[in-house]
């Protein structure tokens, strides 16, 4: 497309070629237009036409020399579009993409093979289709997202085109394809797709997490409660997500209330039971006044400050304000990120723990450890 430009006027702009000064649609308060320039000519737009520039736009181009008449000076003027001005986004995309250009069904299976032979994808997408659709809507380093996973396509397109990248399945696709194969792009064992014409080597990382079912539910009253799909180890992690604890369970019984911590010194304990005078009494008394406690808990019967190192929270209350409850739609407002997790503890999870969702994430270009 640059050789369409050249500057036989010796313009200091550089290259140029000549464009129309007059469009198929415009205003009709353009009907009967005209403009002179400086040379005399006077120009109108041809029949059916309009102009494409205002006269202070033609006033100006004329004074600096981008108005075109030809060799002999004596054609219908143009307007000089500068190779210099024009954005270095490239030319805009053809209406038509030739399977040549972008692959087909046929080679989109053979790289599902490469990772999956057992089980191809019915549907897959050639990478060469991804790669010139992250080429014209994005930019190295933005964050491209694909709610419809699938085998991984876009993640592994966009590992490779250095675009970061968020990927959602609600089957069991996440595991079955898309981490295999975001494992090979990672380790530079990939080499169909556009490995080669991205030269990518391998390299980055990224995390993987199942989305938990709602924690909160309504009643047949209108109350809200929690849901019955979460056993007891599944709350207390949820709240400490939520309320910014880190989940760690003490593993020493007589310290039965540590279910997490935020400092050396801060804990949470997490309870479906309501809780008495007597009963906060004594877990007072266990945490002793070097030590405090966020309790969360069904009901309680005291005062919220009775215990000064206690600070007691009923379950519903205490998380409301951190997300949208009971929905299954994408209207979720995340409040925080889970930590990291090992993938041989999620491509196998447990029974009670498996959520609706899971989702591959995040590609970490800085931190090769993240990798699942």
């Amino acid at each position: 497309m640059n050789a369409r430009y050249s500057n036989p006027d010796n313009h200091p702009k550089g290259p140029w070629k000549a464009t129309p000064l007059h469009a198929k649609s415009g205003s009709a308060k353009a009907k009967g237009f005209s403009f002179q320039f400086k040379n005399g000519f006077v120009w109108r737009p041809p029949s059916g036409t309009f102009p494409r520039f205002s006269e202070e736009s033609l006033r100006r181009m004329d004074e600096n020399s981008e108005i075109w008449f030809g060799q002999g000076g004596t054609s219908q003027p143009s307007r000089k579009t500068f190779l210099s001005e024009l954005s270095n986004t490239g030319t805009p995309p053809l209406t038509v993409w030739l399977s040549s250009d972008v692959g087909h069904n046929h080679e989109a299976k053979t790289e599902v093979k490469a990772f999956n032979p057992d089980d191809v994808f019915a549907t897959p997408k050639p990478e060469r289709l991804l790669q010139r659709i992250l080429h014209i809507a994005t930019s190295p380093g933005d964050l491209v997202l694909d709610s419809f996973a699938g085998s991984g396509t876009t993640g592994a397109v966009a590992h490779k085109m250095g675009r970061r990248w968020i990927m959602v399945e609600l089957g069991n696709h996440a595991v079955t394809h898309i981490v295999p194969r975001l494992r090979k792009v990672i380790d530079g064992d990939d080499p169909g797709g556009i490995t080669a014409a991205t030269g990518w080597e391998g390299g980055g990382g990224f995390r993987f997490y199942r989305l938990a079912p709602s924690l909160l539910e309504k009643d047949r009253f209108g109350n809200w409660v929690i849901s019955k799909e979460y056993n007891a180890a599944m709350l207390a992690e949820a709240l400490c997500k939520h309320l910014g604890f880190t989940y760690a369970p003490s593993q020493d019984p007589a310290e039965y209330w540590r279910h997490g911590y935020s400092t050396e010194s801060d804990f949470v304990f997490v309870t479906t039971q309501s809780l008495t005078y007597d009963a906060l009494k004594k877990l007072s008394e266990e945490v002793g006044s070097k030590r405090s406690l966020l309790v969360c808990c069904k009901a309680f019967n005291a005062k919220e400050d009775s215990f000064p190192n206690l600070t007691v929270k009923k379950i519903p209350h205490s998380i409301l304000a951190k997300c949208e409850w009971g929905r299954d739609d994408y209207s979720l407002k995340i409040a925080n990120l889970p930590e990291k997790v090992d993938f041989d503890e999620v491509a196998e999870p447990d029974a009670s723990k498996r959520g609706k969702a899971a989702a591959a994430a995040l590609p970490l270009f800085d931190n090769a450890e993240d990798e699942a």
